[in-house]
Parts: structure tokens; C-alpha cells; sequence
């Protein structure tokens, strides 16, 4: 990886500006689930369309740039471009068809896993252990995510698969990172973007056809509110942050997801948020402090 994982971030005021574009970026991702709940096509075709209307944008951006130059796609890079792209697909798949059958802080929190996962293949990347400071990161971040998960995810056989679902897309997130922090060892952000976004768009709407879902939508503006939230804005920053800012850095920002998202419930669904949700805000924050 272009960064290892001993590297606790970059330094000084640009490392507390790649922290902030991290919390920035989740925090456009978290509202990636009331969007799909709010689009009136099924779930699998609005992650179709974030990739649709997001890639013509992303891929004139990279044209626009200078940087999405054909000899920087390598057939080792296409291959991995490709695969990340598939990857997301499933993580976006498994993850769409969770958030309609569970709570909007249940599937954000389970889909976010890989602020677990990540790190600790940084780790074994980097063939190195924690060291004290990020160790004490990682307890405070584990406990804030169990504190979340004990208050605002509501475990019960009425959410059981949109759970499970959530958590698959957790793994399939963990390996999209892990591909394209190694395609940004070559590549720059947005030619990255552009290429990964077309590759997840084809399966998409493969499996929205196979699924026989509604495709087309007669309101657009939760698709197209999703895609420049989580696709272009909230993805682009994730994606520039890969290879630049250690796994351990952007697994823990990761966390910052289900409590935006748990906010959102509360507010377009009436889901509950509680005093102890507060709480694991706070020990994640102090985990970003930690790591900061």
C-alpha cells in the first residue's frame, strides 16, 4: 500500500484537513440510506442509477483534469479497476436490499464494518502492530460502535436479513477499499473514480433486470441527491483519502456514519436516538482525537 500502516496520518494542518474531508465524506455517505428509502425504484436500481448519472460527471472531470491519461491504466490496474467495480456492486446490491428491511442506523452501522476490517488489514499489510496510541484508538472506536449497536441498532427477527445484508455489504466495502487504495499507488482520484463507478454500473443493472425491479423512476431528485452525495462528493473524498491516509485513519471515520445516519432516522423516520447514542459519538470522536 502506498501508505503504512504504522503512519498514523499525514501531518500537521494537512492531516487535520484529511481528517476533515474523511468526517466530511461520511457524513455525505450516511445519508446515502434515507435517499434509497425515499426513491420510489427498488433498491438494487437506485444504486444503478448513483453510478449512472455519477460517472458521465466523473469521467468528464478526469478528461477535464488532464489526469485520466489511457497510459495510466496498466492491464494489472484494469483488472483491479474491474474488480473493485464489482465489488462495490455487491456492497452496493446487498446493501440497498438491507436498508429497506431494516432501520436506517442498523443497516449504516453493519455496512460500515469495515471500519474494522480495513485497519487491521493495514496492519497485517504493514506486518506491524498497533501501537499504543493507535491501540487505545481502536478500544475507544470498538466500544462507541458497540454503544451504538446496543442503542441504535435494534436487533430482531423483523430486521434479521436487512442485518445480515448490511453486513455482507461490510465485507464487500472492506475489499473495495483494500483494491482501490491499491489501484491509488498508480492512479489519481478521479480517473479512478470514473473507471471503478462504470465497472459497478454494468452488474447493477444486470441484477435490478434479473430482480425484475422498477427501473425507471417518476421522482428523480432522491437518485440524483444520492449520487452527487455519496457517489461524487462522498466517494471522490474517499477515494482521494485511499493511498494518502492510513487504513486505521479512514476505517475509524468510518464510524462517524451510523451517527449521522441514526440523526436522520430520528428525523425523516422517527426512529429512536437516546442519550447513550451521544455517548458513542463522543468515544469515537475521542478515537479520531487519538489517531489525530
Amino acid at each position: 500500500m502506498a501508505t503504512s500502516a504504522s503512519q498514523e496520518t499525514l501531518g500537521g494542518h494537512e492531516g487535520a484537513r484529511a481528517i476533515a474531508a474523511l468526517i466530511l465524506a461520511n457524513a455525505l455517505l450516511a445519508f446515502g440510506p434515507v435517499l434509497v428509502r425515499l426513491s420510489d425504484v427498488g433498491p438494487v436500481a437506485s444504486a444503478f442509477w448513483r453510478m449512472a448519472i455519477a460517472f458521465p460527471i466523473l469521467a468528464g472531470a478526469a478528461a477535464w483534469s488532464g489526469r485520466g491519461k489511457p497510459s495510466g491504466f496498466t492491464p494489472v490496474l484494469i483488472l483491479i479497476v474491474a474488480a473493485s467495480g464489482l465489488v462495490f456492486a455487491g456492497d452496493l446490491a446487498s446493501w440497498h436490499l438491507g436498508i429497506v428491511r431494516t432501520k436506517v442506523a442498523n443497516a449504516t452501522l453493519f455496512g460500515n464494518s469495515a471500519s474494522l476490517l480495513f485497519p487491521i488489514y493495514g496492519f497485517l499489510a504493514a506486518r506491524a502492530w498497533p501501537s499504543r496510541r493507535q491501540g487505545l484508538a481502536l478500544i475507544f472506536a470498538a466500544l462507541g460502535a458497540a454503544v451504538l449497536m446496543g442503542r441504535s441498532a435494534e436487533l430482531s427477527p423483523e430486521h434479521l436479513v436487512g442485518d445480515l445484508l448490511s453486513m455482507l455489504a461490510g465485507m464487500f466495502y472492506a475489499i473495495y477499499f483494500i483494491a482501490i487504495a491499491r489501484a491509488r499507488e498508480t492512479l489519481s482520484p478521479l480517473p479512478l473514480l470514473a473507471a471503478s463507478t462504470l465497472a459497478s454500473a454494468v452488474p447493477l443493472l444486470a441484477l435490478a433486470l434479473a430482480m425484475g425491479e422498477t427501473i425507471v423512476p417518476t421522482n428523480w431528485w432522491p437518485l440524483v441527491a444520492l449520487s452527487f452525495c455519496s457517489q461524487i462528493a462522498g466517494q471522490g473524498l474517499m477515494t482521494r483519502a485511499l493511498g494518502r491516509t492510513s487504513p486505521l485513519v479512514i476505517g475509524l471515520t468510518l464510524l462517524t456514519q451510523p451517527v449521522v445516519a441514526a440523526i436522520g432516522g430520528y428525523f425523516l423516520f422517527h426512529e429512536t436516538l437516546g442519550p447513550l447514542d451521544l455517548v458513542g459519538a463522543v468515544m469515537i470522536a475521542v478515537a479520531l482525537v487519538l489517531v489525530r
